[in-house]
């Protein structure tokens, strides 16, 4: 069990209509949401701020950056979940996703304009900064709107991969699983 049960239904109205909202058809609230729902305002809050809504960065730009930062913080449930849910339709391939947990920034299997954003999300996650490097790199490649979207990209999954990590989160039974080489999550 995850350190602070999930809620289970009967949801209140509210709850249950925000997570009818954000689940895909036929897929059951997440551990993630059903937990954070103990605290309705943290819950509005968590879904007040998300980012997964059509931004400036398209769907593959937007998911190499999720699927980055949370295997870079160690957190397989948030990054199994976006791999199984959202992989294929951003169009990444099975080995991008085992690169976004286990291969270098600038693996040959990345655009020019992907390295950029995964160099983005090492160097805050490594060191909290962007370097001048990886900046002409976003630079060359994406206008201010786009980097700051990938920026808070990163900084939204850090805070969700702390949720995770911090509440001890079972894997959702159908999720992905970081590929073998790869550190894995405490359970």
């Amino acid at each position: 069990m995850p350190r602070i049960a999930p809620a289970e239904p009967p949801y209140e109205p509210h709850i249950a209509a925000d997570l009818e909202r954000i689940m895909p058809p036929g897929v059951p609230p997440l551990i993630l949401f059903r937990t954070m729902a103990r605290s309705p305002r943290v819950f509005a809050k968590m879904f007040a701020g998300g980012l997964l809504d059509k931004g400036p960065l398209s769907l593959r730009q937007r998911e190499i950056v999720i699927d980055r930062t949370t295997a870079r913080l160690g957190c397989e449930y948030e990054w199994g979940v976006h791999v199984v849910l959202l992989a294929e339709r951003a169009g990444l391939s099975p080995e991008q996703v085992a690169a976004t947990v286990a291969a270098p920034g600038d693996a040959g299997c990345w655009t020019a304009d992907e390295q950029a954003l995964i160099a983005l999300v090492d160097g805050l996650v490594d060191k909290h900064t962007i370097d001048e490097e990886s900046w002409a790199l976003l630079a060359a490649h994406f206008d201010e709107p786009q980097i700051l979207e990938a920026i808070a990209l990163v900084g939204y999954y850090h805070t969700i991969s702390f949720l995770c990590r911090g509440l001890d989160l079972p894997l959702e039974r159908y999720a992905a699983r970081f590929p073998a080489t790869a550190p894995r999550q405490s359970r």
